[in-house]
């Protein structure tokens, strides 16, 4: 599965401005690890990230557990908004 796309779901079941959320895949100076950038409303912030940012590490741990299974590479997810 597209781990961008993956990302974007999560993010979007999470956030009340759904058409808001921008999910995007930037190069990495590493080879091994994916970098994906997610933009979120300011609103929208503290439900994305969740209480002691529980919400935002299982998004980061099925978008991860998602990418052992096909490719084997590191991902790392930053979450702003704007």
């Amino acid at each position: 599965m597209n781990l961008v796309l993956l990302t974007e779901e999560l993010i979007k079941s999470l956030a009340v401005n759904k058409e808001a959320v921008s999910v995007k895949e930037f190069p990495s100076d590493d080879e091994n690890v994916i970098l994906i950038q997610v933009m979120v409303d300011s609103e929208d912030i503290g439900r994305v990230i969740g209480k002691n940012g529980k919400n935002a590490n299982a998004v980061r741990t099925l978008v991860q557990a998602s990418s052992y299974l096909n490719d084997n590479k590191k991902v790392r997810i930053n979450i702003e908004s704007f």
